[in-house]
């Protein structure tokens, strides 16, 4: 019986977690023992949304008077706060709508919405609010969740959150495959003639293919979601693993550059502030920092279980990553603007500079980007922050490729050029292949 109640509980996570199409099966023990964890949540929009309800054993759920109910978010966040002590009975009482369960399909209408929010979906039974049970059959049911589309028909699979992913993800992958065609034959060639930068190029690219794998994996998810509602969960998770590895890719490049600088400039002269010292002090702070993002990265994975656009600003592990995003970005700029203020040089300052855009842009977009998207709705944050760390951290490794392939700006002043990356001791795809690894497992596991 716990095993079974636990399948439950799971199924439901999952159902939330990769799809507005549910599958799964009515169970009264499960909402007796945790009856105000919703079955579903969506952001409904429009005057025709619509919530869909199959089931295959009508006789089971007209006995156990088997109901839906559907709360505001907001409402329900009250009246779990209130002062007052409702009971289990009075709290589903005042649900918004109610649907009662008791035909083979079943449609219930969302109108008048005046403005996208979100609805918790509850599964009721006479059993859930009373002290006596006898175990009965479960219900299976598939639900299907839809807002309008453009023409007013209640025929789209996406929530008010999710509007307007898909097509970004098309335009985004587009832009990808343009530029790929453009540039892809020069920059390979830069980086098959084994140049001083070829360690930096490398990474740098591999970082991008990342990204670019990561924006069609989530191309392809969205493209399944919108038919069925479930989507890839696959792809999804592929898109998941291929932003991570780009995170800690950048990470690792950005520090490796930085540590040399920064740390290494204490002991050299001013005239030659850009001399390589990979101390095993900058190592070991590089490696720390990387294994933590790392950390944090998938913790902050399996924190949010609905979370696909990698980019949630919601619990510890969250949190914990704006900060150190933001410390390592200040970090990084007092270090340069010491630099900065004792160098003479036109040129090497505008090259300090430039980087130094790249890198703050690099680590404090998200971070600001989570803090500007709190003025705005809650149907509007998730698609803030995620097209716009996008786009920013595409801006950052423009400007990162203008200033590595531009020899006035870099082989000119820099004795970088002459050797390789600090952290290569250490090779990044041992530290990748044991954090994918280990995000692979826990997958299972839960």
């Amino acid at each position: 019986m716990r095993w079974r109640l636990l399948w439950a509980l799971c199924a439901c996570c999952w159902g939330c977690a990769w799809g507005k199409t549910l599958r799964g099966g009515f169970v009264s023990a499960a909402a007796r023992l945790q009856p105000w964890r919703p079955l579903a949540r969506f952001q409904f929009h429009g005057d025709h949304a619509v919530l869909c309800v199959r089931i295959n054993n009508v006789a089971v759920a007209v006995t156990k008077e088997a109901r839906l109910h559907l709360f505001q978010a907001q409402e329900w966040l009250k009246l779990q706060n209130s002062i007052q002590d409702h009971s289990c009975t009075e709290k589903f009482s005042k649900a918004q709508l109610t649907m009662t369960v008791n035909h083979t399909e079943q449609n219930l209408t969302v109108s008048q919405i005046p403005y996208p929010e979100t609805w918790y979906v509850f599964y009721v039974d006479k059993f859930t609010c009373e002290e006596n049970y006898s175990e009965t059959e479960d219900i299976q049911f598939e639900m299907v969740l839809l807002n309008p589309d453009a023409e007013g028909n209640p025929l789209d699979h996406f929530s008010a959150g999710e509007s307007g992913l898909h097509e970004f993800f098309f335009l985004l992958v587009l832009a990808y495959f343009l530029t790929a065609c453009i540039y892809a034959q020069s920059l390979w060639q830069t980086i098959k003639k084994r140049g001083p930068m070829h360690t930096v190029l490398k990474v740098l690219s591999t970082a991008l293919l990342l990204q670019a794998g990561s924006a069609f994996a989530n191309y392809l998810h969205f493209s399944s979601y919108s038919k069925d509602g479930i989507g890839a969960p696959f792809m999804g998770t592929l898109a998941e693993l291929c932003d991570i590895v780009s995170q800690i890719q950048m990470l690792y490049l950005l520090l490796s550059l930085c540590m040399g600088w920064t740390i290494g400039r204490m002991k050299k002269s001013h005239s030659r502030p850009l001399q390589w010292d990979s101390t095993p002090a900058s190592t070991g702070i590089a490696v720390v920092v990387v294994v933590t993002q790392s950390l944090l990265l998938i913790w902050e994975q399996f924190e949010d279980t609905n979370h696909h656009s990698y980019h949630s600003h919601h619990g510890l592990a969250s949190g914990l990553l704006i900060g150190l995003r933001v410390c390592l970005a200040l970090s990084l700029a007092a270090g340069l603007y010491q630099i900065i203020t004792v160098e003479r040089s036109t040129l090497k300052r505008e090259f300090y500079i430039t980087f130094a855009k790249a890198c703050i842009l690099w680590f404090l977009c998200h971070p600001c980007l989570a803090t500007v998207s709190v003025i705005f709705r809650e149907y509007q944050r998730e698609k803030i922050i995620t097209i716009g760390v996008i786009l920013c951290q595409s801006i950052s490794m423009v400007i990162l490729y203008r200033l590595f392939l531009s020899h006035s700006l870099y082989w000119e002043v820099s004795s970088l050029s002459s050797v390789t990356l600090p952290l290569t001791n250490i090779p990044i795809t041992i530290v990748t292949a044991i954090i994918l690894l280990g995000f692979t497992l826990l997958f299972f596991i839960f």
